[in-house]
């Protein structure tokens, strides 16, 4: 499954876009200037948007990717 079919499916699911996790993630303190946070464990943020959105690991990791910058569009 490519990276954007990822996306696409969690947008189904959720309702929120990418622009919406940036969001969370910001408010969370997941991330600092667009920047993952690196006081904060990757595995917390997995965990945290697992349970705040009734996500999978593969695609909270994707959300992840997300917030690392990948673009939805790429491969």
């Amino acid at each position: 499954m490519s990276f954007k079919a990822y996306i696409d499916n969690i947008q189904a699911k959720t309702g929120k876009s990418p622009d919406d996790f940036r969001a969370y993630a910001a408010e969370q303190g997941f991330t600092l200037d667009e920047k993952l946070n690196p006081a904060v464990k990757v595995m917390a943020m997995v965990a945290d948007i697992k349970r705040d959105f009734g996500l999978g690991h593969g695609h909270a990791m994707a959300v992840i990717e997300l917030l690392k910058g990948r673009k939805p569009d790429s491969d």
